[in-house]
């Protein structure tokens, strides 16, 4: 049985993600991971591929036994395996939830290394993996620190781990892109800490840009010459430098 395995499925550049493998690949079914059982089925009225729900919350370790246990059943070949699960949260890190931060790291970095590594003997020649970094993965962020340390582990491990698989013919993606309008915002934004936004694009432009660097087998995905000129910049410049001029972005001194 050949798959897809794609987390954060339920909304945003998940759900993106889904109709876009669901159109470029032939697939036996495609496991959709999220919380919410009910979009995940809903969504299976929007795809020809077969789509199978799974009701996981990644930030519960419970979720791993389960989806180990569900490899071991099916045996599946898997060829793509998308890792979009996650969520930030913008405001000083002294004064925010120590819960809702450490559910931040659990997420976006503990939940993805463990969905790698429990899919890996799953994965063959020609088989991928797509992790969704952000521009933030290039550079510290004050006022959103958690969420950005967690973005530059997640390209960091992309890379490495991309080397690693290299001999293996598995190859992987980090997706960075800039600001996207999705229910993301929902969650993170709760005060008026973050006020300046650059540019915005869409969870389909970004997952458009994804499909077309997968294929041509690049290492990092950014979509946008205006983000691409702003990570070349980031790399040049010092980071004290970086982080005055984000901070006078958003009015803190």
């Amino acid at each position: 049985m050949n798959i897809a395995v794609i987390t954060g499925a339920s909304s945003g550049m998940g759900r993106e993600f889904v109709k876009a493998v669901d159109r470029a690949y032939e697939l036996d079914e495609i496991w959709v991971i999220a919380r919410r059982k009910e979009r995940l089925e809903a969504l299976a009225a929007e795809c020809r591929t077969k789509l199978r729900p799974l009701a996981w919350d990644l930030s519960d370790p419970v979720s791993f036994s389960a989806y180990r246990a569900l490899l071991e059943a099916e045996q599946p070949e898997i060829k793509l395996l998308i890792n979009d699960a996650g969520y930030g949260v913008f405001g000083t890190f002294e004064n925010e939830d120590l819960d809702n931060q450490l559910g931040i790291v659990d997420l976006n970095a503990r939940a993805l290394t463990a969905m790698c590594s429990l899919s890996l003997p799953y994965l063959r020649e020609g088989g991928a993996i797509v992790n969704l970094g952000s521009n933030s993965s290039w550079q510290p962020v004050p006022y959103m620190a958690v969420y950005a340390a967690s973005k530059a582990y997640v390209l960091s491990f992309s890379r490495a781990l991309g080397r690693e698989l290299k001999g293996r013919g598995v190859h992987v993606l980090c997706v960075c892109p800039g600001w996207i309008r999705t229910e993301f915002f929902n969650r993170a934004v709760h005060d008026d800490t973050i006020t300046y936004y650059d540019r915005w694009y869409t969870p389909e432009q970004v997952v458009e840009q994804a499909m077309k660097d997968l294929k041509k087998k690049k290492t990092v995905s950014i979509l946008g010459a205006p983000v691409r000129r702003q990570v070349r910049l980031v790399k040049l410049l010092p980071v004290d430098l970086v982080m005055n001029t984000w901070c006078k972005q958003q009015k803190k001194e």
